[in-house]
């Protein structure tokens, strides 16, 4: 049975599917959504993207772990942004409220959703690659994943089955 007390943390790159997931499992799991880089579009008054053009890829990433650690939501899904996992006190504070899945899709099918890397707000270094920022951030999602799915050709529906089959077992295993 699971636990409706917790959240679940969505981690992963651009185009993992992290905010589309993630209303779904609301949806099916009776909880609220929310989405954190709505959050900071929301308290900057602009854009992600918008952010980086007036200053860099780091005041973003400020932004964020700000957002992050004044976070507080139980009972929620919550979809991060793709660069979340670069702050380990935000991440902390989210794993507080619940386990963190890491969405993981390969490469391939990360390029062919997004054809927008350059314009999206992305947080990233300039002149760095799609396959560049992957490997520089794979380590760390796997690093905060409580769960991790293997996205690779799944349709979404299967996708929150093995989410929720996943968090059984997790919260299964802390009973044991």
């Amino acid at each position: 049975m699971t636990d409706f007390s917790n959240s679940l943390i969505l981690i992963g790159m651009p185009g993992a599917g992290k905010s589309t997931i993630g209303l779904l499992l609301a949806k099916m799991l009776v909880k609220d959504f929310v989405d954190t880089d709505i959050l900071i579009q929301n308290r900057e008054g602009k854009a992600l993207q918008e952010i980086i053009y007036e200053h860099d890829y780091l005041k973003l990433r400020e932004i964020e772990e700000q957002v992050l650690l004044g976070a507080d939501y139980p009972n929620h899904v919550i979809a991060t942004g793709g660069s979340a996992v670069y702050s380990d006190a935000g991440m902390r504070r989210l794993k507080r409220f619940g386990p963190a899945v890491f969405l993981d899709v390969p490469e391939a099918e990360l390029q062919a959703r997004i054809n927008n890397f350059g314009s999206r707000g992305v947080a990233c270094k300039p002149g760095q690659s799609f396959s560049e920022l992957l490997a520089e951030r794979r380590p760390l999602y796997q690093r905060y994943a409580d769960i991790t799915i293997n996205c690779r050709d799944k349709p979404p529906e299967q996708i929150l089955g093995e989410i929720i089959a996943a968090e059984a077992d997790t919260y299964a295993d802390m009973d044991a």
